[in-house]
């Protein structure tokens, strides 16, 4: 039998959807409060880590000719697609000064970008949370 050059996605695709699954983990972890804060802090790393370099959403980083940018899938709010100029274009973007407002418009630039943004902003949050005593139950 031959086989054909499509690579199949490990999980059936669903393996960049893994930090959803720790987010589900952080909130109920944050439910039951007997997880303690060392486990919500390191749920809140993994779904912040998640959310900057894995989670799907659009690449949207400066093309010639096109206003909204490439529309291709990227990899995180960090990191652009596919496309080896567009890689590592967004994560520059914040150590440019006068780029800096742009990456943060990226950040609220259509629904997908907006769900990941505020799982980032809300683990990162969740993690400062998890820092103060007597916020976690132990």
């Amino acid at each position: 039998m031959a086989t054909s050059g499509a690579r199949k996605a490990p999980f059936g695709g669903l393996g960049k959807w893994w930090g959803v699954l720790a987010g589900f983990l952080l909130i109920a972890a944050w439910i039951n409060k007997a997880a303690g804060p060392a486990v919500v802090i390191g749920l809140s790393a993994i779904v912040l880590l998640w959310c900057f370099f894995q989670a799907p959403v659009t690449c949207k980083a400066e093309v010639r000719g096109r206003p909204d940018g490439c529309r291709n899938n990227a990899a995180g709010l960090l990191l652009g697609c596919h496309i080896r100029q567009h890689r590592w274009q967004k994560l520059k973007m914040l150590f440019v000064r006068r780029q800096v407002a742009t990456f943060c418009r990226g950040l609220f630039s259509d629904g997908k970008a907006v769900v990941v943004t505020l799982a980032g902003l809300g683990s990162f949050a969740s993690g400062l949370a998890a820092m103060i005593p007597g916020v976690v139950i132990h």
